[in-house]
């Protein structure tokens, strides 16, 4: 049945929608975002100068944090597949509130994913020989062929949901949204409001929803490949593919939890992003986190029953020794805590499932770097006669200001597209309530 809203009603929630202007904190917030991109942009002068001698990677660790960073933002770019286009198509339409905010998300954490990928060559004027003389049978080709295409439907994700919010923006010219008219004239020009281009903008959205799922899990699935078909113990697994999609999926679903609190206490969003929706989300990292931590037994259950010897020296290291503090922790942090606090219904509140939505996200960033060092460090072939740094790894500065400005700029991407944009949808709220 619809419910007709008046005038007022619905401007009301035009008014409480609209992009707003930074405060003195969020000014703060972007300058500080702004200063560590700057730091990170030096730290790749100096290497582009000097070479990757500045960094700790050696012989035998020749990955270290850039691709840890690599593999975390991929993981966190999938929660737009999962909020956006598995919950539309269900038909979830809680879930409203959150598409657009988990879309870019997605979009900030796949840009900075291709990013470190270039950063983490040695020449990276020789980007272009991998499309120029790109081997097929090589999992590289593949994981650039599903990133790129991954990028373009989540921007078309973001963009057509977008059309009937613009239309709105060039029609309130309230001072937070007069800066950006042209850009809003630019995307929205065409866009006329008639029934037909309704009809087609809806079918596009639920084609792109249906071919983004299929393309979000080859994107983490060929990711595991490039592990999984290196000969490296703790890579040599089938379990992988599983093992690192169901660890994107809880990533991104504590991204968006930590992104729903800030962005609703930020602009007093009390009334579209409720008490409800974090309880649904909670349930929603419950289920993810257990699915999580049953890929994790078994990925380390089967290879400590065999024991093989250069599996047992790694998986060794991991339980208990040098990396024990770190693997535990991260586990604890990033699924067993997060589990206890959520399956009870005082946990699923706002200010508890932000703790638990940085507790999964920081256990997620550890759990990738645990994933690609530890192995490294345990070649089958045992390492002799060289230098002693080739025997340890730990980043160096330029490394570490490298991938926080990495991080600070997917911060700061996301930061500026809530400033532009209208961070809940406007017309399909507006659509919802008439419905309700």
């Amino acid at each position: 049945m619809e419910n007709e809203l008046t005038v007022t009603e619905e401007q009301k929630i035009i008014a409480d929608l609209l992009p707003r202007p930074f405060g003195r904190a969020g000014k703060i917030w972007v300058a500080a975002l702004s200063v560590v991109c700057l730091l990170g942009v030096f730290a790749y002068y100096r290497q582009l100068r000097y070479g990757l001698q500045v960094t700790a990677m050696r012989d035998y660790v020749s990955w270290g944090l850039y691709i840890s960073n690599f593999v975390f933002f991929v993981a966190i770019s999938l929660v737009g597949s999962l909020i956006t286009a598995i919950l539309r198509i269900a038909n979830v339409t809680w879930s409203t509130p959150l598409t657009r905010i988990a879309e870019m998300i997605a979009i900030a954490a796949i840009m900075f994913a291709a990013m470190i990928i270039v950063i983490d060559m040695g020449r990276p004027e020789r980007l272009l020989n991998v499309f120029a003389h790109g081997r097929i049978q090589s999992p590289i080709i593949w994981d650039v062929v599903v990133i790129t295409t991954y990028f373009f439907v989540s921007l078309l994700l973001l963009y057509l949901p977008l059309l009937p919010d613009i239309q709105i923006l060039r029609a309130h010219q309230v001072a937070a949204v007069k800066p950006f008219q042209k850009l809003y004239k630019f995307m929205g020009a065409f866009w006329k409001k008639t029934p037909e281009q309704h009809r087609i903008s809806s079918k596009a959205i639920s084609i792109l929803c249906i071919t983004i799922i299929p393309v979000a899990f080859c994107i983490h699935t060929v990711t595991s490949w490039l592990f999984a078909t290196t000969f490296r113990p703790g890579w040599d697994s089938t379990n992988f593919g599983a093992y690192f999609i169901s660890g994107a999926f809880l990533a991104g679903s504590g991204a968006v939890v930590v992104a729903m609190f800030v962005v609703r206490k930020a602009y007093q969003l009390d009334k579209y992003i409720t008490d409800v929706h974090f309880d649904k989300m909670g349930r929603i990292l419950v289920l993810l986190a257990l699915l999580y931590l049953y890929f994790n037994v078994n990925e380390y259950l089967v290879p400590a029953f065999k024991m093989k010897e250069g599996e047992g020296a790694h998986l060794n290291q991991l339980f208990r020794g040098d990396w024990a503090l770190k693997f535990w922790t991260t586990i604890l942090v990033s699924m067993v805590i997060p589990i206890v606090m959520l399956v009870f219904k005082k946990g699923r509140k706002p200010l508890p499932m932000f703790i638990a939505g940085l507790m999964v996200v920081a256990g997620a960033w550890f759990k990738r770097y645990i994933i690609v060092v530890p192995s490294m460090l345990h070649p089958f072939l045992p390492m002799h006669d060289v230098p002693a740094s080739y025997k340890y790894y730990f980043p160096s500065w330029e490394e570490w200001a490298i991938a926080g400005g990495s991080l600070a700029g997917a911060l700061l991407v996301i930061t500026l597209l809530v400033r532009i944009f209208p961070v809940i949808p406007i017309r399909e709220t507006i659509d919802e309530m008439k419905t309700d």
